[in-house]
């Protein structure tokens, strides 16, 4: 029970220091830019105005962790790779994932409502990006964040705190770290959270949310390339 619940607050405090470091920056980044009038709409619309800073960030920030992360699932002699996908069921797992991706990016519409209450204070978007920057996305949105995120908030929270706080508390506190590390899209993070956890759960295998979280982002990119 000791090695359970300090395996727990091991992953716990790896999480808040991931959560702390990029939702730090957003943070600073929405103060740098504010202005009197702003709603909170406008304000958290600068969370991630300077494209090329915030996506080194995320990557920085995702791999800095990340020996942390292993070392902890050989510590507790737990494969990450049988965690995250086995050979036998990795086709049905991959149909899960892309499913789940697409009812994410769907749900990802209704943010395109919600940011109607944006004001001329706000900011304007990021323009057509360069071929860099379209590659800096897919790296940090579609690979570092789909798959390193998924082993934090996800994995971290089956595999090490279930046991100790039970499967339902970890699942939950995991998802609102999840939601306040992505503050600034105003709940839409811990909603498809909620959809993720519920992925994972069924197919048993991180590959799931992994392809539902990265395929989100990645369709995302893409729309916000072909609507400008």
């Amino acid at each position: 029970k000791r090695k359970d619940t300090k395996s727990a607050k091991c992953a716990l405090a790896i999480t808040i220091t991931l959560t702390l470091l990029v939702a730090g920056y957003e943070l600073f980044s929405s103060f740098q830019n504010y202005k009197s009038g702003m709603n909170i709409l406008d304000f958290a619309s600068y969370a991630n105005s300077n494209l090329n800073t915030y996506c080194l960030v995320l990557i920085l920030a995702n791999l800095i962790l990340l020996p942390g992360a292993i070392y902890l699932y050989k510590k507790n002699k737990i494969s990450l790779k049988d965690e995250i996908y086995e050979k036998k069921c990795l086709k049905k797992d991959i149909f899960w994932g892309i499913v789940l991706a697409v009812i994410s990016a769907l749900i990802s519409l209704f943010s395109l409502i919600v940011n109607k209450g944006r004001t001329e204070l706000a900011f304007s978007g990021w323009g057509a990006p360069s071929v860099w920057q379209i590659i800096l996305m897919a790296i940090s949105l579609g690979i570092v964040s789909g798959i390193f995120k998924e082993i934090y908030f996800r994995g971290f929270a089956k595999n090490f705190c279930s046991s100790a706080w039970g499967e339902t508390v970890a699942f939950l506190l995991f998802n609102i770290l999840f939601g306040l590390l992505d503050w600034f899209n105003m709940g839409h993070s811990f909603i498809v959270g909620l959809l993720w956890i519920w992925g994972y759960k069924k197919r048993k295998h991180l590959i799931v949310p992994m392809i539902a979280h990265g395929g989100m982002n990645l369709i995302s990119v893409v729309f916000y390339i072909l609507t400008l």
